[in-house]
């Protein structure tokens, strides 16, 4: 009875995100004259997401072409405007030929199906943001040539959804993402870290550590690395968690910085384990430095260049 009650969630799951959105549920408000904010309900996740666009010069919902565009991910305990209230992505977009997509990630755990015990069902934000989403946004004239980034827990979503769909990203950075979820340890911690944001859920995201180990190495962008090749790649993060030189002067350092040791291991043993397979990847595993946006604004700066030329979006004028 079990399995069949399991398989039936499944099916229904997958009608729902065959139905596509309306363009009639789309709530759209523009915020000044290149950035538009989009919500709607996602079926996949079961709630209504939002998503920000930042338009390319000439862009109109009626152009004949289409432009190369880029998902960038939030971290945990964040929304979908964190890239444009912390860093100057906006700038940086104006000067390129490319439509830039922020969207939804849920509080935590948020970057794949939930596990549920097994059971699957909502929220599907691997479907949503990998499969809703991209369809929706061709009607805003987004193209085949994509690239994804992510910070935190958005980091660990852009590399394992560029592992576990190969070809669909042309690049694919994280910033202090897990990189390594069942390094000894690690599991642990991601479920503490997540209890701390969504008490019980936490076990429904990839599930218990030890009995659903085949669920969380499903999602390990260190056991899938080998379905990286021929993505371009680009990881950081800090390995202390200690003060560093993007340190606000007067920020006060929390505890919660140390999370960037455990981090910092995890892209260690990720990055080792990408060279041993000979794929390429840019990596700078830096010492001092927080868990936070003044480090990543400056490792934005650092990958856009190169994102940009995997894209193949050329410069504009502002």
């Amino acid at each position: 009875m079990k399995r069949l009650v399991t398989a039936l969630v499944a099916t229904l799951a997958l009608l729902a995100l065959a139905v596509p959105v309306r363009a009639a549920d789309i709530t759209e408000r523009r915020i000044d004259a290149r950035t538009l904010d989009l919500e709607w309900y996602s079926p996949a996740v079961g709630q209504r997401v939002q998503a920000r666009l930042l338009l390319p010069r000439g862009w109109s919902r009626t152009a004949k072409r289409t432009w190369p565009v880029l998902y960038a991910y939030q971290g945990g305990r964040d929304d979908y405007t964190s890239w444009t209230r912390e860093t100057d992505i906006a700038r940086l977009a104006a000067t390129r030929d490319v439509l830039v997509v922020m969207p939804s990630g849920g509080e935590n755990g948020s970057y794949t199906n939930w596990w549920n015990d097994g059971a699957g069902g909502i929220p599907r934000w691997e479907d949503h943001h990998v499969r809703e989403l991209p369809a929706l946004m061709k009607r805003y004239r987004a193209g085949d040539r994509r690239a994804v980034l992510g910070v935190s827990s958005g980091g660990q979503g852009a590399m394992a959804y560029a592992a576990r769909h190969p070809g669909m990203f042309r690049y694919a950075a994280s910033f202090s993402g897990s990189t390594h979820l069942t390094m000894h340890g690690m599991q642990i911690f991601l479920t503490a870290v997540n209890l701390l944001g969504s008490g019980a859920d936490a076990f429904r995201i990839f599930g218990v550590p030890g009995r659903d180990d085949a669920n969380w190495r499903a999602h390990d962008p260190h056991v899938l690395a080998e379905r990286l090749r021929g993505t371009g790649l680009y990881v950081s993060s800090g390995t202390t968690g200690m003060n560093g030189p993007f340190t606000p002067p007067g920020a006060q350092w929390r505890l919660t910085q140390l999370s960037e040791i455990l981090i910092g291991q995890m892209n260690h043993s990720f990055v080792n384990r990408l060279r041993e397979l000979r794929i390429p990847v840019t990596a700078h595993i830096y010492g001092d430095g927080w868990h936070a946006w003044p480090e990543w604004t400056q490792e934005l700066h650092t990958a856009w260049p190169l994102i940009m030329t995997a894209l193949g979006a050329g410069r504009t004028t502002p």
